[in-house]
C-alpha cells in the first residue's frame, strides 16, 4: 500500500471527519429532494478542498492529484453527489485554467474557484455527441472582439450552478474533426446563455445535471482557453485527469458499500447465527475487500504518476475502469447481503447501488476505457 506522509494522513482524516459529521444526514435529504448541496461546497472551500490543484499564488494549496483523489474518495464514501462536482471542479476546470489560462484568466477565475465561490463545470457532451468527443457540432464564429457560440450541450454536471465553465465549440471545419475545436471559458451571465432541461436521474440525484443552450452567445475573445483550434488537446488532457477523479469517486462508493455489508453481516441473524458466519457471505466479503484494495492501488498509482508529470493515460483508464466496475460490484453485493431491506431506503446501500452505475458511464464509458487500454498495448508498445 502507499505510505502516506503525516500531512497526507491529516488531510485524509479531515476529509473523512467532515464527510461523516456534515454530509451523512444531508446526503439522504439532498438525494430525496434532488437538491444541489450548495452549502457543502462552501464548507469544502473553507477547508481548502476546492483549491487543491490551484497554485498558492491564487489562493489554492497546490497539493496535487494524489491528495485530491484521497479527498474525493472520502467525500464520495458518504455523498457521491457532492464528490462528482468536487472532482469536475478540480481535475477539469481548475487544472485546465492553471495549465492553459492566460495570466488575466488565472487572476480572474482561480481565486474564486479556490474558495468555492465559483464552482466549475466542464461542457462537452451534446445530444448527438457522447463518446465521440471530436464530433461536437456547437459552433463558434469570430465577430470582432467576440466569438458567437451556437449549439446545445447535454448532461452537464453543475451546469445550472456553475459560474465558470470550460466549453468546447467548433471554430473550423477544415482538416480532421478534432482539428477545428476551441476551448472557451464561459459564464452564465454571457448574453445568449441559458439553462435548459434539468435531468431526472437514477443516481447522484443531488449533483445537478442539465442542458445548456447557446443562442448567439457572446464570448469575449480573451476567454479563449489555449489556442484557437487547439481545444481537442485541452479536452483530452482534461479527461485524463478527470478519469482519476471519477475513479476516486467510484472507489469511495465501493468502500462505503463494503463497510455497510460488513456491518450488516455482523448484526443480522438467520438460523441462529450472524450471517457473516456463513461461508457464502464470507466469500462475498472477501471478494469485495480484495477488489476495493486493488482499485485503491490503481487510483493512487495513476494520481501519483500525474503528480510526477509522467505518462498516465492508460493508468487513468485502468483506474477508472476497474474502480467503477468495483463500485457496481460492491454495491450489488451489499444489496444482496442486506436482502429485502437492501432494496428499501431504510439502508444506504440502496443509494450506493443507484449512485454507482454512472461511474461506468461518464468521463468515458467502460467500453471506451477498454479501447484506450487495448490501443496502448496493441499499438503504442509495438512502435
Amino acid at each position: 500500500m502507499f505510505e502516506l506522509t503525516e500531512e497526507e494522513k491529516l488531510i485524509r482524516d479531515t476529509a473523512r471527519e467532515f464527510a461523516e459529521t456534515k454530509l451523512t444526514d444531508r446526503a439522504v435529504e439532498y438525494d430525496k429532494r434532488e437538491e444541489f448541496p450548495s452549502e457543502n461546497y462552501t464548507e469544502l472551500g473553507e477547508l481548502g478542498f476546492m483549491g487543491i490543484l490551484v497554485p498558492e499564488a491564487y489562493g489554492g494549496s497546490e497539493l496535487g492529484d494524489f491528495v485530491l483523489a484521497m479527498v474525493v474518495e472520502q467525500v464520495s464514501r458518504v455523498c457521491a453527489s457532492t464528490a462528482v462536482a468536487l472532482s469536475v471542479h478540480s481535475s477539469l476546470v481548475c487544472r485546465l485554467i492553471v495549465m492553459f489560462g492566460t495570466d488575466q484568466q488565472k487572476a480572474k477565475y482561480l481565486p474564486k474557484l479556490a474558495t468555492g465561490e465559483y464552482i466549475g463545470a466542464y461542457v462537452i457532451t451534446e445530444p448527438d455527441t457522447g463518446s465521440d468527443a471530436a464530433s461536437i457540432q456547437a459552433s463558434a464564429m469570430r465577430d470582432g472582439n467576440y466569438y458567437i457560440l451556437n449549439g446545445q450541450k447535454s448532461w452537464i454536471s453543475t451546469g445550472a450552478q456553475s459560474k465558470c465553465m470550460i466549453a468546447f465549440a467548433r471554430t473550423s471545419k477544415e482538416g480532421k474533426p478534432k482539428d477545428g475545436i476551441t476551448a472557451f471559458i464561459i459564464e452564465p451571465g454571457f448574453e445568449g446563455f441559458s439553462v435548459g432541461k434539468q435531468e431526472k436521474k437514477m443516481g447522484i440525484r443531488a449533483s445537478g445535471t442539465c442542458q445548456l443552450i447557446f443562442e448567439d452567445m457572446k464570448v469575449p475573445v480573451e476567454n479563449v482557453l489555449g489556442e484557437v483550434n487547439g481545444g481537442f488537446k485541452v479536452m483530452m488532457i482534461g479527461l485524463d485527469g478527470g478519469r482519476i477523479g471519477i475513479a476516486a469517486q467510484a472507489l469511495g462508493i465501493a468502500q462505503a458499500a463494503f463497510e455497510a455489508a460488513v456491518k450488516y453481516s455482523q448484526e443480522r441473524k438467520q438460523f441462529g447465527k450472524f450471517i457473516g458466519e456463513f461461508q457464502g457471505i464470507k466469500v462475498k466479503i472477501a471478494n469485495m475487500a480484495t477488489r476495493v484494495a486493488a482499485a485503491r492501488l490503481l487510483v493512487y498509482d495513476a494520481a501519483k504518476l500525474k503528480d510526477q508529470g509522467r505518462p498516465h493515460c492508460v493508468e487513468a483508464s485502468m483506474a477508472k475502469l476497474f474502480a467503477s466496475e468495483t463500485a457496481n460490484y460492491c454495491a450489488t453485493e451489499a444489496v444482496q447481503i442486506h436482502g429485502g431491506v437492501g432494496y428499501t431506503k431504510e439502508f444506504p446501500v440502496e443509494r450506493y447501488f443507484r449512485d454507482a452505475k454512472v461511474t461506468e458511464i461518464y468521463e468515458g464509458t467502460s467500453e471506451i476505457q477498454r479501447l484506450v487500454i487495448a490501443r496502448h498495448f496493441l499499438t503504442e508498445l509495438n512502435r
